[in-house]
């Protein structure tokens, strides 16, 4: 019956995890390019009182053993980079990635971040940045008598300046062997580390990077009808958790006043 409490507290302690990521998942549906989050969960280990396959005797053995349970214990949170749908923005600053890569961003100590966010700005000095200022890169800086650019599927930015079009660059995405690895910082960035692998950068559409989509942002995946499915499962479970508490201390409750 002590057992029955730990294991049982466990159970609810991975359930309000559950919900954590599911909370998470449901506060950012509307955040550009956002991936939901998955909670992993593993068995705890187990007592084994008798071994399977334990001899009874000269010829026969237990077909099955004795092991008590300790529960269950969270061990991954794992990003989810399916595609999102696509939202028409109108402005030509949006780009979104059709199929797989991520944008890179320069951080402030010169470090680089990706992201799929791409609903960019343009800056005093006419550079591509995103919302926090963080330059795109490779850099794009647009011409200061610029009246439009365009931004092909293969990532070439054509200025458009009283001279004729010009020249401003190419937009490069970066790929990874495990996206799943890499880590969140905030502010719809991410953060190479050594589960993710090192990143592959080349142009869009080659080598199975994604191509651009200019005047487009992609929008969360978070399928709002499948985290309330989620949320109302981790209810329960967290519910049937606390039950199982409760009936194991009514059970030590009696055992206890067995003398009286």
């Amino acid at each position: 019956m002590i057992r029955a409490l730990w294991t049982a507290g466990t159970g609810m302690a991975a359930q309000q995890a559950n919900l954590d990521t599911i909370s998470n998942n449901l506060a950012n549906v509307n955040t550009t390019g956002f991936k939901k989050s998955r909670t992993d969960f593993q068995d705890l280990m187990y007592q084994t009182i008798r071994q399977p396959g334990a001899a009874t005797g000269p010829d026969t053995q237990v077909p099955s053993g004795i092991q008590q349970g300790h529960g269950v214990r969270l061990v991954a949170t794992q990003k989810l980079y399916l595609q999102g749908n696509f939202q028409s923005s109108g402005s030509d600053y949006d780009v979104a990635i059709e199929g797989d890569g991520f944008f890179q961003i320069t951080m402030p100590d010169g470090t680089l971040a990706y992201t799929r966010d791409g609903s960019f700005k343009k800056d005093s000095q006419g550079r591509i940045v995103t919302s926090e200022g963080y330059l795109l890169e490779p850099a794009i800086t647009l011409n200061e008598q610029s009246t439009g650019f365009t931004i092909a599927t293969d990532g070439r930015v054509t200025d458009t300046t009283p001279n004729g079009d010009v020249d401003a660059g190419q937009i490069t995405i970066a790929r990874f062997v495990n996206p799943a690895g890499l880590l969140s910082m905030g502010s719809n960035l991410l953060k190479e580390t050594e589960a993710s692998g090192t990143a592959t950068v080349g142009n869009p559409g080659t080598d199975g990077a994604g191509t651009l989509r200019q005047q487009y942002i992609e929008m969360s995946n978070v399928q709002v009808v499948e985290e309330m499915v989620n949320m109302i499962v981790a209810q329960r479970a967290y519910e049937v958790n606390s039950k199982a508490i409760q009936t194991a201390d009514d059970m030590l409750e009696k055992a206890a006043n067995l003398k009286r």
